[in-house]
């Protein structure tokens, strides 16, 4: 079967965007795309080695995905699962995580992948906003959802792959047909929703259609010097609950026939990363910045034999580029997006050279550009808004149940990214800031809300804020400025950090918390985080 790049490997830069155009099916599916065609073409071809937490390995072909997902999807159609349902995945990077996605999309459901790490507030929010009639999860995860489950009405069944305490996964499965007829869908039909979150108010679910797959593969190829070549092999360390690992890495992995690594450490472990890519040929990776700079500390390696990095979320610099070049032995290909809207500007050292502190060009299929408030296109050199023209097939459909904050997100024909940008003469993009005050910690992107709630519901507390301070390693870390009803102490400190580790999160807990008797505030009572990022 022979798979076709969306974008020319031939030409300058410049023409690869000016000669691109978007696919534009009436008909289009995830699950067809990553598995079915694949099976019908190469039933045998290798899709996947998933290796566990004891080191053991397994690998699936397309056609094992094929059927087991079919299977998946008969019995969740048999417990009500129907089109446009919801059906959540709270599960590291597993096979049921790649079956519940594909049998979902055969049924034309809708996703919700979740965090393992979300505490039970963290989960009874998501949950609850999306409406999931079915939860599929671990023995590892199932007691928070257990616990909640009065909690949420919508909530119908839950699956889990390892216990008896719910729905037997794959006991179930086996009982069912592996053959289906797959619900016809469109590039605008919804196929996922991402919880973000944002400053204001609870996380918000970006809703994507199908055609999110198709939006993101410019940008899979070019930041992987034209994906796929032969021997290639793809494996990340992030999430498959988040969009880099999602839709960066697992699903354009298995649209390209690409082998697909999957393996979640349940904390990133450098040493552990550099083996498992060489035990398993791994040649094409994307790790975000913090993996980076922790790999970056180990010492006495023996070579890898990558042909492709790509990172993105926050600037890498030089030093890392010039580690990424001397011990990886390739050029990190630094990318930028986000979950409403990934992939959009990216680097690509086969084409043209990488200019240290820029996250590079808009990629072919993209519009992107620096505006001022009022919509308007700025030149180069002027600092604006990093905005995506509408439509882009990577570009999510809406929040969901949230028309307002949908539309406070898009000014004219462009999306708004909150980010703060310059273009220089030469197309090269260079963020500057966030215009909100979501805070990047390791890779995640960070509302302060969300966490400040949890604090403030702690008896002791009448106030916080929560910002984010510069870190060498996590870039920034999270902060609380907490106001008490009474006397502080350090016990008290680890109490409110446990609070957050437990009910939301262990990735958005206060590295730092401080005391404080007041909290800067305007006079209409918002809190004046600039003010207290001047404290640290």
């Amino acid at each position: 079967m022979h798979v076709e790049n969306l974008v020319a490997r031939s030409g300058t830069w410049e023409e690869m965007r000016a000669d691109f155009r978007w696919p534009t099916p009436a008909r289009y599916n995830i699950a067809e795309q990553i598995c079915e065609r694949w099976a019908r073409a190469e039933p045998d071809r290798h899709a996947m080695t998933y290796m566990d937490a004891n080191g053991g390995l397994q690998d699936f072909t397309y056609q094992q995905l094929s059927r087991l997902s079919s299977q998946l999807a008969n019995t969740l159609r048999a417990r009500g699962l129907q089109s446009g349902d919801r059906c959540a995945v709270l599960l590291p990077q597993t096979p049921e995580t790649v079956l519940t996605h594909l049998a979902c999309y055969k049924l034309g459901a809708i996703v919700v992948p979740l965090f393992t790490l979300f505490g039970e507030d963290g989960l009874k929010y998501r949950l609850a906003n999306a409406g999931a009639k079915i939860v599929v999860t671990d023995r590892a995860n199932l007691a928070k959802v257990l616990n909640i489950r009065d909690e949420l009405p919508d909530l119908e069944a839950i699956y889990c792959i390892d216990s008896a305490e719910a729905l037997d996964f794959w006991a179930e499965l086996g009982r069912a047909s592996d053959r289906i007829e797959m619900t016809e869908t469109g590039l605008n039909t919804p196929a996922f929703i991402s919880y973000t979150s944002g400053t204001t108010g609870p996380p918000k679910g970006a809703l994507h259609g199908h055609k999110v797959l198709l939006g993101h593969l410019p940008g899979v190829e070019t930041h992987h010097n034209f994906l796929p070549q032969k021997g290639d092999c793809l494996w990340t360390p992030a999430d498959w609950a988040w969009m880099g690992g999602l839709t960066n890495v697992m699903m354009p992995a298995l649209h390209y026939g690409v082998p697909l690594v999957a393996h979640r450490m349940s904390k990133f472990d450098p040493e552990k990363a550099f083996w498992l890519m060489r035990k398993l040929g791994v040649r094409n990776t994307f790790l975000p910045p913090t993996a980076l700079k922790l790999m970056r500390q180990v010492k006495e390696l023996a070579p890898l034999k990558l042909r492709s990095v790509g990172s993105g979320g926050e600037s890498l610099g030089t030093e890392l580029l010039d580690w990424g070049q001397r011990v990886l032995g390739v050029t990190i290909n630094e990318f930028y997006g986000q979950t409403e809207c990934n992939l959009v500007l990216g680097n690509c050292v086969d084409a043209f050279a990488p200019r240290p502190g820029s996250t590079g060009k808009p990629v072919p299929g993209h519009d992107v550009a620096i505006i001022d408030p009022s919509g308007n296109v700025l030149p180069a050199g002027e600092e604006g808004e990093i905005a995506v023209r509408r439509p882009d097939p990577s570009m999510f459909l809406e929040y969901w149940k949230n028309p307002e904050k949908t539309a406070e997100k898009f000014i004219g024909g462009w999306m708004l990214t909150g980010d703060l940008g310059t273009m220089d003469g030469e197309g090269y993009f260079h963020f500057s800031s966030r215009t909100d005050d979501v805070i990047t910690s390791s890779g995640y992107r960070i509302g302060p809300s969300e966490i400040e709630d949890c604090l403030v519901g702690h008896d002791a507390v009448l106030m916080a804020a929560v910002i984010g301070v510069p870190d060498p390693v996590r870039t920034e870390i999270v902060k609380a400025f907490v106001v008490l009803n009474g006397e502080g102490s350090d016990a008290l400190k680890a109490e409110l950090v446990l609070r957050v580790r437990t009910r939301i999160s262990p990735h958005v807990a206060p590295r730092e918390i401080e005391f404080i008797d007041s909290l800067p505030m305007t006079a209409t009572g918002k809190i004046l985080r600039r003010e207290l990022k001047k404290r640290g």
